[in-house]
């Protein structure tokens, strides 16, 4: 089950599907400005890091075939690239894929669609590999199983294209007939693991139960996972691993409990510019997403999008290059 129609090039716009509407509504997104794709990045209907990542990369082209059309001069269009690699802070791969496209302005408007569509192929190539890394690993570490998995947010095929990363090693597992089953967080407040993951395995007939994100540590201190398998978002020089909120909380369970916890995620995830885990910036986000509609009217709320996990508590990373045990930071 991939999804070709997640992310696609069409006629000099970006297609998209909306990840709010889901899983009540398949619905896509036709994109033809800077404008609307900035919103759909900060609204998440577009969202997961190599996603975001590739979204960028077709932004960059997207802006220069509205420049053109517009009149707007150099100035402009760099004010509008950036943009696009602001919309989301703390997502290393949205920033980097955006100035990788953006260095080939110059060459015209076929150089940067032809580059922008190559970080829209490799995102899915990569994911594939990850998954088939990170699914060995798992075998090796804990047994041919059947394997019971537990998981935060959404990191397959809608997040990442192809397989997934973290969802992806989930699949894999599957496909060699070693999952017993996943638990997976609903991941509040918007409900990404509820909505997304449940969908995407519900769709692969991969058995699975929704747990609330406050019972995960208990539920991993009982023994009912071998192994936590997670995304992530940004990781630092030092190993230090940012991704979406109540990962933290994962990591320590793990630890306790003994069990790997592994974060699978692309070599560009990999911020060698940002020496550990403090320094990653971290997206508050909008206090009615968690205050409505129960809290009082004037409650303020707290809503960081994201947590640091200290490389510490992080088993082992697996990109689509390598596997970098605890202890080898940096690699």
């Amino acid at each position: 089950m991939d999804y070709p129609d997640v992310l696609a090039w069409r006629d000099g716009h970006i297609e998209a599907l909306d990840q709010t509407a889901l899983p009540h509504l398949v619905r896509t997104l036709r994109i033809s400005t800077v404008d609307q794709l900035v919103r759909a990045i900060t609204s998440l209907a577009i969202r997961g890091a190599p996603v975001l990542g590739a979204a960028g990369a077709l932004g960059v082209a997207l802006a220069v075939r509205q420049g053109l059309g517009e009149g707007w001069d150099g100035p402009r269009l760099a004010a509008e690239i950036e943009r696009i690699a602001a919309a989301r802070p703390t997502a290393v791969n949205l920033s980097r894929e955006v100035s990788a496209v953006a260095a080939l302005v110059g060459q015209g408007s076929a150089a940067v669609e032809t580059a922008a569509l190559a970080v829209l192929d490799a995102t899915a190539t990569t994911s594939h590999q990850i998954s088939a890394r990170g699914a060995a690993f798992l075998v090796a570490a804990c047994g041919s199983g059947p394997l019971a998995v537990h998981t935060h947010c959404n990191t397959g095929s809608l997040a990442c294209l192809g397989w997934g990363t973290a969802l992806g090693v989930i699949r894999a597992l599957h496909a060699k007939g070693v999952l017993s089953h996943v638990i997976v967080d609903e991941t509040r407040p918007l409900l990404q693991g509820a909505r997304l993951t449940c969908w995407e395995l519900g769709r692969l007939g991969i058995e699975h139960q929704l747990a609330c994100d406050g019972a995960a540590p208990f539920l991993i201190s009982q023994g009912r996972a071998d192994a936590v398998v997670v995304g992530a978002d940004r990781i630092a020089a030092n190993g230090d691993v940012a991704n979406k909120i109540g990962t933290y909380s994962l990591a320590l369970a793990a630890r306790q409990a003994g069990i790997p916890f592994l974060v699978a995620a692309p070599e560009s995830t990999i911020d060698q510019a940002t020496p550990t885990g403090t320094a990653i910036p971290l997206e508050r986000r909008a206090d009615e997403e968690v205050t409505d509609p129960a809290a009082p009217a004037g409650t303020k709320a707290l809503n960081l999008a994201f947590d640091i996990t200290p490389a510490e508590l992080v088993t082992a990373v697996v990109t689509e290059d390598r596997l970098i045990r605890r202890g080898e930071w940096p690699p």
